[in-house]
């Protein structure tokens, strides 16, 4: 039998430790503490302290910032679980310098970062435009929906939280009715199930913090946040700013956190945190954090030479028309752009029954005015069925001032028709109707910003350029989400929520500039 020496992984010993030498080159910690020491402008974080003359001395930013970038590209958040590494971890003695601060400090540090992360940011990028790793002729633009800390049942309108409030309130009479009911009878409790009134009396004080905390915020909160529509949407009692949206993770309260990726070397060149789940009203503050971005590294217009690339959910007629309007190159197909795209012609057939028969949330449940082809030998349109419509109005007008053509299909066609139930929403309706526009043909009417892009889209330059969104910028967000471990935001609040957000962007910049940049030679 072979004999090996003994490996004991539970003992322990006590070694010299030179913490310079712990920090080696080529690791990002190396990285790290170079980019801090000699890149980043600590001005505004420095001019805080006011502790010249008296007071304690206090813990130096720059040694706070290497240990929550680090913990961060560890994929440790917590500030207990930071501050209990500064104490065992060797690199994160190295990196502080064994000053191990508690962890309301290291708390403290990262919520009062503000807009100092801001300042932080701009510095990392400059080095990675110093270091050749932003290549200026492509960006995309996408969002990641992240969980905030905030419980998605505390969510709602006012009228929402009126109702809970009622419902709490009548919990509460109900069991004090109760309870009067046994007082008046001599009875303490019910004797088939001891202390149960203890628990009721539990109970109660737990319904009236839940109204009181209701009532504050009713008062705190006079009007509800209002939509894009100028609907009400629902409001976090525990954070105000966060919204609930539907992710690939399901419905989630949080936010939505945007960034802008350079085509080169996926470096993050702007990154924010919305409180949003709708992209499309996001797209013109991320366009003009791009251009701000690069105008401080000397840029006029950096979308004089630049393209733009976004995914569907940006589009829409008002994103499209800002990005015509600014002379933006950019590619930001419709819903439908992959019905036309000739590569997915034959989807349909290795869809499932279900998603066919609509019978669930993938599927279309009634035909649209795509579904119904145009037949250009005598100008009438031909219904999933294979009937024809009749044109009923030439010069038809939309809502928006759109002109257009109205067909109507003939009564006896759709009463007998197999396809009735996909086809007209309400039973009652004698026939359909379909509504195709028609702004070239009119001498009115002006091509839409919709058109103009989908024109450009659905070219091969375009089709081309569109397909390197995902190579650019999913792998981001794989990177900041799975490997580095944002699954949460841990803070509340969007000033706060941002500093977090931007901060994992620095650290994914900070590995860039580790893995092809030049950094840290002396």
């Amino acid at each position: 039998m072979p004999r090996y020496k003994p490996a004991d992984y539970a003992q322990g010993q006590l070694i010299a430790i030179q913490f310079e030498r712990q920090i080696l080159p080529g690791s990002f910690e190396y990285t790290l503490n170079y980019v801090v020491d000699n890149k980043l402008d600590f001005t505004a974080l420095d001019d805080r302290r006011t502790n010249d003359d008296g007071g304690a001395p206090a813990y130096d930013p720059r040694v706070m910032l290497k240990i929550v970038l680090y913990a961060y590209s560890r994929g440790i958040i917590s500030s207990r679980e930071i501050a209990t590494a500064c104490q065992e971890n060797v690199v994160m003695m190295a990196l502080s310098a064994n000053s191990r601060p508690h962890f309301t400090t290291i708390a403290q540090f990262v919520r009062e970062l503000g807009d100092a992360t801001l300042i932080l940011f701009a510095n990392v990028l400059m080095y990675c435009n110093e270091l050749g790793l932003i290549g200026k002729e492509m960006f995309a633009i996408d969002g990641c929906k992240i969980s905030s800390n905030a419980s998605k049942e505390w969510s709602g309108t006012r009228e929402d939280f009126e109702k809970r409030k009622a419902k709490f309130k009548e919990g509460i009479e109900r069991l004090v009715r109760r309870h009067r009911e046994l007082d008046q009878g001599g009875k303490d409790e019910d004797d088939s199930t001891p202390g149960r009134r203890k628990r009721e009396e539990k109970a109660i004080e737990r319904l009236e913090a839940k109204v009181s905390k209701i009532e504050e915020w009713l008062r705190e909160n006079p009007e509800d946040r209002k939509g894009t529509t100028g609907n009400p949407v629902k409001s976090s009692m525990t954070d105000s700013d966060s919204a609930k949206m539907v992710s690939s993770h399901g419905v989630i309260q949080g936010y939505n956190g945007l960034a802008a990726v350079d085509a080169k070397r996926q470096v993050i060149v702007a990154a924010e945190a919305f409180g949003k789940g709708n992209d499309a009203e996001l797209l013109e503050p991320m366009v003009q954090q791009v251009k701000d971005a690069f105008q401080a590294l000397g840029e006029e217009d950096i979308y004089r030479k630049a393209k733009v690339v976004a995914d569907t959910g940006f589009h829409t007629e008002g994103s499209v028309k800002m990005l015509f309007e600014r002379q933006i190159d950019a590619y930001v197909p419709d819903k439908n752009f992959r019905k036309r795209n000739p590569a997915f012609t034959t989807a349909e057939r290795h869809r499932s029954y279900k998603a066919l028969s609509g019978r669930t949330g993938h599927g279309k449940r009634y035909f649209g005015a795509d579904d119904f082809t145009f037949n250009p030998a005598n100008g009438k349109l031909v219904c999933p069925a294979g009937k024809e419509l009749y044109l009923k109005d030439r010069n038809f007008k939309t809502a928006k001032g759109y002109h257009g053509i109205n067909y109507m299909a003939k009564k006896t066609d759709c009463r007998a028709c197999a396809l009735r139930a996909q086809c007209l929403r309400k039973p009652g309706t004698p026939a359909r109707q379909v509504h195709k526009p028609d702004r070239l043909g009119h001498p009115q009417a002006q091509e839409s910003f919709t058109s103009k892009m989908i024109k450009k889209i659905d070219s091969e330059a375009g089709r081309f350029l569109y397909s390197l969104r995902m190579e650019i910028v999913e792998p981001v967000f794989a990177n900041v989400r799975c490997m580095l471990g944002l699954d949460r935001f841990t803070l509340r609040g969007s000033p706060k929520v941002n500093v977090q957000w931007r901060l994992y962007a620095v650290v994914h910049n900070i590995h860039k500039i580790g893995r092809y940049g030049w950094a840290g030679a002396g």
